[in-house]
Order: C-alpha cells, then sequence, then structure tokens
C-alpha cells in the first residue's frame, strides 16, 4: 500500500473512479432527464480532480510551481460552478412565482386507513 501512496497510484485509481461517476451521472441525466446538471456537475468534478492532482503532485515530490497550478486549476472549476448556481439562482427569482394552489387535505373518506368498525 504505500507503494500505491508513494507514486500516487492511488490518485490515479480514485481519478478513475471520478471519470466513471461523472460517466454514470451524465448518462443517467440524459437518459431519464433527473439528477445534477451536466454542466455544474462537470465543474464541481474538475475541482475535485485538480485537488487530487495537486495531492498527486506534493506525493510523488513534484516541484511547488506543479501543485500552485492544480490548486488555481481547482479554484477556477470551483468559481466556474459558483457562477452557474448563482446565474441560475437570480434568474429563478426574478420570474414570477406563480400562486400556490390550496387543496383539499386529509385522506378521503374512500381510501382512509383505519375504518371505523361497525358496532353490533
Amino acid at each position: 500500500m504505500a507503494e500505491w501512496f508513494s507514486s500516487g497510484l492511488i490518485i490515479d485509481a480514485i481519478l478513475v473512479l471520478v471519470v466513471l461517476e461523472a460517466a454514470a451521472l451524465l448518462w443517467w441525466n440524459r437518459r431519464t432527464g433527473r439528477g445534477p446538471a451536466p454542466l455544474p456537475l462537470l465543474c464541481n468534478l474538475a475541482s475535485g480532480a485538480a485537488l487530487m492532482l495537486a495531492v498527486r503532485a506534493s506525493l510523488t515530490d513534484s516541484g511547488w510551481p506543479i501543485v500552485a497550478v492544480c490548486l488555481f486549476g481547482s479554484l477556477l472549476a470551483h468559481v466556474g460552478e459558483l457562477a452557474i448556481r448563482l446565474r441560475r439562482t437570480s434568474r429563478r427569482e426574478t420570474q414570477p412565482q406563480p400562486e400556490p394552489q390550496l387543496r383539499d387535505v386529509g385522506t378521503p373518506a374512500k381510501i382512509v386507513a383505519f375504518p371505523l368498525r361497525r358496532q353490533g
């Protein structure tokens, strides 16, 4: 296990898992229309991947400029994700919200879970 850490292979394995996660989530979103939105998802995963690359560079005794570039890449991806999310939030706030529909609450008499027992 020490070899996996000293060579950075552990980070490589984690990055493969991140790529598989991204592919699965994007496929699910495309197929069902549900799940995380693709662009913020990719920005989020890119930020995490860049952090993992910074850890890998540190584990393998790369120079500090390599670690700094990876950290800066993570920052850019994170700022990109925040910008996307803030833009979506501000659009939702400017659009008129529909009036909430009032409806009857409670269980209809036909489908009550515990009907009254007949006395007799």
